[in-house]
């Protein structure tokens, strides 16, 4: 089996290779492509010391890597981390959150990369028509449906912050999350859990008249419990940037600093060290991580977090800080959905897949996130059903973004961009859009 890597050159590739090398699927190729051609060899090679007795080939040219390959992965940002952080701090100049997934930051990603990241998967769908595509690409959501819609490939979007959410409420609950089935309903970083099932038996009202256990779902204070009990939903923590834009903002702004900066300063140190010629490479990869996942979401919340109980870092950018051994995150839920799709396993997995009526206030080709049955078949998204009362307007109106958003890429009208960003919720006019729209590189 042959798997390519569109943004081959990714620090979290070492990292899925050696999960996806130990699980017996049957690999001999690990593909990888990326435009900058030093940066991957060194990814290739930190790769290669954990792909088992599959190779690792590097490409320069996205055909050669993906043709004849049974799955694709793509994880790409265009313009590098200096187009995040320039995102991040023309939004913060306006008195916007500067986050590169939600709001503006993650409408300007969005359009600097659907339109190479549908060239890249048309070639997939030349050279390996019967693939499947790993969407990690963020916003996750947004790409996966503006992929689904231009290409017509089979792509599923990934993202590892429900599965991360799941097992802090499994642990806030005192209960073993395998044993558990998650009701889970929304848009990629915009998720709510609305019940927990063990043993047939709903779990949730245990936590709403119990402040230290709700505080024990988030790794630091996003929610007041006040707060959570009056939604009786438990949101992903993305749901905090548009809970509380105001003190996003202010606290980045007496940081004096973005989550862009931060990681671009020790990905700088990370290629600088390995450059020279580190002793153990692979050590120096790892503090790398625990570096990366420590600092997770402390400037915007102004806290400093908790110790992880051995689940991901839920930034759609980041890497765990566990060993390689001890795979987490986005990486360890392309793990599991190969291994279900090669093995015809009925996992159940949250992905990001077409909603095909599954959600009524939805269109049918609107891309949700929401817990599938993943088998040789691919994801089937199971019922959901209507979205919770009080986050229904929310939902809807991000999803109508991501359509205004799609909908002006393909035409690439100034007027269309201005338009679909003013309908994101955090953006709080058209004037506030137009503004957005000159300052942000698009």
């Amino acid at each position: 089996m042959k798997i390519a890597v569109i943004g081959g050159a990714g620090v979290r590739v070492p990292l899925l290779v050696n999960g996806l090398a130990g699980a017996a699927l049957g690999i001999d190729e690990f593909a990888l492509y990326d435009p900058d051609a030093p940066r991957l060899q060194v990814i290739a090679g930190l790769a290669a010391r954990r792909s088992g007795s599959a190779r690792v080939t590097t490409h320069a040219a996205v055909a050669s890597a993906v043709e004849g390959a049974q799955f694709v992965i793509t994880s790409i940002r265009v313009g590098g981390i200096e187009a995040r952080m320039r995102d991040e701090q023309a939004a913060l100049a306006l008195g916007f959150v500067g986050q590169e997934t939600v709001g503006p930051g993650g409408f300007a990603m969005a359009v600097r990369t659907i339109p190479p990241l549908v060239a890249h998967v048309r070639q997939v769908m030349r050279l390996a028509p019967e693939a499947w595509v790993i969407n990690f690409t963020n916003p996750a959501g947004l790409v996966t449906q503006a992929l689904i819609a231009e290409t017509g490939a089979r792509v599923v979007g990934i993202c590892d912050t429900p599965t991360e959410v799941f097992h802090e409420v499994a642990h806030a609950l005192g209960l073993p999350a395998e044993e558990c089935r998650f009701d889970y309903i929304g848009l990629n970083h915009l998720g709510f859990v609305r019940e927990v099932w063990w043993h047939g038996r709903p779990q949730l009202a245990r936590l709403w008249d119990d402040a230290a256990a709700l505080a024990r779902v988030y790794r630091t204070p996003l929610f007041p419990p006040a707060r959570l009990r009056e939604l009786r939903l438990l949101p992903t923590e993305y749901v905090f940037y548009y809970e509380s834009p105001e003190r996003a903002v202010a606290n980045l702004g007496a940081a004096g600093d973005t989550r862009g900066g931060v990681i671009a300063r020790l990905t700088d140190s990370l290629f600088a060290d390995l450059a020279k010629g580190v002793a153990d490479p692979v050590a120096r990869y790892e503090r790398y991580l625990a570096d990366r996942s420590a600092g997770y979401m402390q400037l915007e919340s102004g806290t400093r977090s908790t110790e992880r109980r051995d689940v991901s870092p839920g930034e759609a950018d980041s890497e765990p800080a566990a060993p390689w051994a001890h795979l987490t995150g986005y990486d360890k839920i392309a793990l599991n959905t190969i291994q279900a799709m090669v093995h015809h396993t009925n996992a159940v997995i949250p992905l990001n897949v077409p909603n095909r009526g599954n959600i009524p206030e939805l269109a049918a080709d609107d891309v949700i996130e929401a817990p599938c049955v993943v088998n040789a078949n691919g994801p089937q998204a199971l019922h959901v059903g209507a979205l919770p009362e009080q986050v229904r307007d929310l939902v809807v109106g991000v999803k109508a973004f991501e359509r205004a958003t799609i909908a002006a890429v393909r035409t690439g009208s100034r007027d269309a961009l201005v338009d679909a960003l003013a309908l994101n919720p955090l953006v709080p006019t058209r004037a506030a859009a137009e503004s957005l729209v000159g300052a942000l590189r698009l």
